[in-house]
């Protein structure tokens, strides 16, 4: 009796790990495609490929939203090299020299969906074979809050920087709301502020070296109501991103 529990025990461990093996086969075969490059990102004067792909939640939907992306190098030593993402829309890929080493980067972005219009960004490195993150800069610590008089202050904690936006044109959607009662506030409330909605390699130098240059939105009683745009501009100098200027842009809508 005993022994034919074993056997019975076995049998069932080896038909667990068949069908294991099936779904992660089945998963397998639904990963797609969203883009392959050819491009040199090692430094030996040969062209790798570079593929992006994705594993949407439905199988053969294109254009929704991928719970996986992996990009992938296939490199001219014959080694092949994936690098796990985060899940998003519309991963794209753009090969620049932004840590001014003489060899391509690979600049990834996608976007989250959500609504703030966020994205994702990261920025990889095959030089030598030797695969590094050199990630991203952070986006900047902004402080905001609504003052009484339909106001509104934000301050750069990188930089001291603070503006002081009048938003009477605004005062009736906000005493509507409840956020204001008579132009004094009804509570201490902060601003939104985003993290990188865009975050885009630009020539940044006057000897045209690449760095990236950041826009962060700062949003009121809700994402629409939009107060600021705040531009920052970054340059990779000594292994690290640099901050090389602020500019706060004040919102129309």
């Amino acid at each position: 009796m005993r022994k034919e529990m074993i056997f019975a025990l076995a049998a069932l461990f080896f038909m667990t790990l068949s069908i294991t093996g099936v779904y992660a086969g089945e998963e397998d075969n639904k990963w797609i495609t969203i883009s392959t490059s050819k491009q040199d990102v090692t430094g030996d004067k040969k062209e790798d490929t570079i593929i992006i792909k994705g594993l949407p939640y439905e199988e053969g939907e294109t254009h929704s939203f991928l719970k996986e992306i992996q990009l992938q190098i296939n490199a001219s030593n014959g080694k092949v090299y994936t690098i796990a993402l985060d899940g998003g829309y519309s991963p794209k890929i753009k090969f620049l020299d932004l840590n001014h080493d003489g060899i391509k980067d690979m600049f990834v972005s996608s976007d989250t969906g959500g609504s703030g219009g966020i994205t994702n960004h990261y920025l990889y490195t095959l030089k030598d074979f030797n695969l590094t993150d050199l990630t991203v800069p952070d986006a900047l610590v902004i402080n905001g809050q609504f003052q009484n008089g339909y106001k509104a202050s934000i301050t750069i904690q990188e930089t001291g920087e603070s503006v002081t936006f009048d938003l009477r044109n605004r005062g009736k959607e906000y005493e509507k709301s409840g956020l204001y009662i008579n132009g004094k506030l009804s509570e201490p409330t902060e601003l939104m502020v985003d993290p990188f909605a865009v975050l885009k390699p630009k020539l940044v130098t006057d000897d045209k070296m690449y760095g990236l240059i950041g826009y962060q939105a700062i949003s009121g009683a809700y994402h629409a109501d939009r107060i600021a745009i705040v531009k920052s501009i970054w340059l990779y100098e000594n292994g690290k991103w640099v901050l090389k200027d602020t500019k706060i842009l004040e919102s129309k809508s």
